[in-house]
Order: structure tokens, then C-alpha cells, then sequence
């Protein structure tokens, strides 16, 4: 709405500007101001003259999407149009000096130009600009720190919006158009298994937008800034634009962001953090569920989803035993904890337990 606005204001002024000069009739020295073509085809050079102005118009709504707060890009558009058309004008003196008929033209066309470019740009690139004064530094104000990044792991993976509800994310979310499609592209997969994970996706989305502890929104993006992109390059070169991070629990998206500066918030390292804490030395009492990838282990699971890999457990799968941890592996992926069972004293009998 506000660049229809500017858009209809500046051509109301072109309008006017252009027609009080071509009715000028001033002479100067005993030669009219206007050039002669003009002044013979006054109708054919105001059409001439009203659609070079427009013509940057037309330029500017193929050039879509680009965003600032008006009031600054206002200001400084004008400002910084003026100051380039005054330094334009000048630099074209010796090629269109004064006493050219002519001259009078460029400098009308170049002020109602260059400041309409300014003014267009900076309306349209609020994300991407900074003003720069000595002392003085004006840049955009991001409620709550950086706008972070959804990727589709993370909405699938559906504790997000359970994260949201306890209120320490105040930064804004952005859910990019591609990572939207490829939500919808699973849950729309004849696969059982991932059309139920693509609907909770999208599921936990509109929990999201709902949610009245953080802002939610969802941002189209042009094919052509991103082709020939994976999903996660998108996400990434997003997150670089928009200066801003990037939620995930995928372990690849997380480590080609982190290489590139890019903060991350890992959900699975979230939820290891906020994990109970377990030292070596330290018992437990597990249900051996299977065989791990060595024979002789035995793998059980803690009430929060701990693998829990067990020595010389593998022939007692289905049982309840008590095992003293030996050691705990932590990784982006998750956190796995080594341990041996507890025995009897003086018993050499393996499935036998400490009372």
C-alpha cells in the first residue's frame, strides 16, 4: 500500500513538473529556454518526458520484494537522490553545459529521478541496509535479537512448539515458502510413515502461529536467489540474508551453518542439555530391549529416551537389571551412556544383581 502511494504521488508530481516546463516561455538573451523540438511538439514531449519518468516505475515493480521503515527510507532516500542528481548534474555540465537548451531537461529529469530510485530502494531493503554516520549508527530493531530460521526437521520433529510454550524464545520465527512446500510434499507422500510425519508438521505449525509467546511468519522467497539450491542451502543462505540463525535438530544442516558463522539452535542438543546428568560410578536401573551392535551388548532406554548400552546384557533381553555407568558419549546427535552390570559379591554369575 505505501508504494502505491509513492508510486501514484510521483507521478502526479512528474505530471505537474513536467508541464510547467514545457509551458515555460522564458528567453533568455533572445532564445527561448526550451529547446526547439519542445516548443514545436509540446504534447509529444510531455508523453516523451512523463514516460522516461515512468519507466523507472515499471523497472521498479519487476524488481519486487524489498522492504524499510518509511519514515527513514523517506528521509534518507530523498536526501542521498538529491545529493547523486546534484552530483550528476554536475558531473554532466561539460557535456550539457548551461546555455544548452537541453540542460534545463536533465536537470529536471534528474531530480525527479534520483530521488524516487533512493527512496524505492530503501523502502524495499530495510533488512538489508545500515546507514552509517560517524558516532551514529542507525540499523533495523529486532524485537527479541535475530529472526531465526525454521528448517523442516524441526517442525516435524514436533518440540518446537512445546519449546515456544516455555517462553524463552523471544526472537521472531521465519518458515521460508520452501521449507513449507517440502512439509506439505511429505505429508502428501503415499508413505504412511511420512504423510503422518509431514501432517504433524504442518500440525505443529499452526500451534506455532497460534502461539501468542513469539511471532510466527511465514516468507515467500524468488526461485532465482535460490536456485539449483538443496533444501538446507536455502535455509542457510536465508539465514545469511537475513542476518539471523537457524533452528534444527538436523545434525548436517547444523554443522554446514556453524561453518559458515551461523548461529544454531539445535533442538536435540536443547533436550540433552535439560537431560539429568549422570557420572561414571553412577547406577541405574534398566530393561534390556535388545542386542547392540555388538553381540555381547545389551541396549535399554531411559524414561527420556537415553540409550543406555550395557556389557555382557545380550542374553538377558526383557529383564530389569541394575548397572553402574562407565561412560557417557554426547554428540549433536544425542547422548548414548556406557555401562556394566552390578553383581554380587563373590558371585561370577553375569545375570546375577546386587541386592
Amino acid at each position: 500500500m505505501l508504494l502505491i502511494i509513492l508510486r501514484v504521488a510521483y507521478l502526479l508530481i512528474c505530471i505537474g513538473a513536467i508541464l510547467a516546463y514545457i509551458k515555460t516561455e522564458d528567453v533568455v538573451g533572445g532564445r527561448p529556454t526550451l529547446p526547439l523540438i519542445i516548443e514545436q511538439h509540446k504534447v509529444a514531449a510531455f508523453f516523451v518526458l512523463l514516460l522516461l519518468t515512468q519507466a523507472v516505475t515499471a523497472a521498479d515493480l519487476i524488481i519486487r520484494r524489498k522492504r524499510i521503515e518509511v519514515i527513514s527510507a523517506v528521509y534518507f532516500g530523498i536526501l542521498v537522490g538529491v545529493l547523486l542528481a546534484y552530483l550528476m548534474i554536475q558531473a554532466l555540465i561539460p557535456v550539457v553545459p548551461v546555455s544548452n537548451p537541453f540542460h534545463t531537461a536533465v536537470v529536471l529529469m534528474t531530480l525527479l529521478i534520483m530521488p524516487y530510485v533512493c527512496v524505492s530502494m530503501l523502502l524495499q531493503t530495510k533488512d538489508d541496509f545500515r546507514f552509517v554516520i560517524p558516532y551514529v549508527e542507525f540499523q533495523r530493531d529486532l524485537k527479541g535479537g535475530r529472526p531465526l530460521v525454521v528448517d523442516s526437521s524441526s517442525l516435524i520433529d514436533g518440540r518446537l512448539a512445546d519449546v515456544i510454550e516455555t517462553q524463552i524464545l523471544e526472537s521472531q520465527l521465519i518458515v521460508p515458502d520452501f521449507v513449507l512446500a517440502e512439509v506439505q510434499d511429505i505429508a502428501d507422500s503415499s508413505d504412511k510413515n511420512r504423510r503422518i510425519r509431514g501432517r504433524r508438521g504442518l500440525e505443529v505449525l499452526a500451534r506455532m502461529q497460534q502461539s501468542r509467546y513469539v511471532e510466527v511468519r511465514v516468507v515467500e522467497t524468488r526461485r532465482t536467489d535460490y536456485k539449483m539450491m538443496t533444501v538446507d542451502q536455502k535455509v542457510v543462505a536465508l539465514a545469511k540474508q537475513m542476518r539471523g540463525g537457524v533452528i534444527t535438530n538436523d545434525f548436517n544442516l547444523n554443522k554446514v551453518a556453524s561453518v559458515q558463522g551461523i548461529p544454531v539452535i539445535n533442538l536435540n542438543d536443547v533436550a540433552n542439555a535439560l537431560k539429568p546428568r549422570y557420572i561414571p560410578g553412577e547406577r541405574l536401573q534398566i530393561k534390556v530391549i535388545k542386542e547392540g551392535e555388538i553381540p555381547t551388548q545389551g541396549v535399554g532406554y531411559l524414561d527420556d529416551g537415553t540409550m543406555v548400552v550395557c556389557e555382557n546384557a545380550a542374553h538377558l533381553i526383557g529383564k530389569d537389571i541394575s548397572v553402574i555407568v562407565t561412560s557417557v558419549l554426547q554428540s549433536s546427535a544425542g547422548r548414548m551412556i556406557f555401562c556394566k552390570m552390578v553383581y554380587k559379591a563373590g558371585s561370577g554369575d553375569a545375570g546375577s544383581q546386587e541386592s
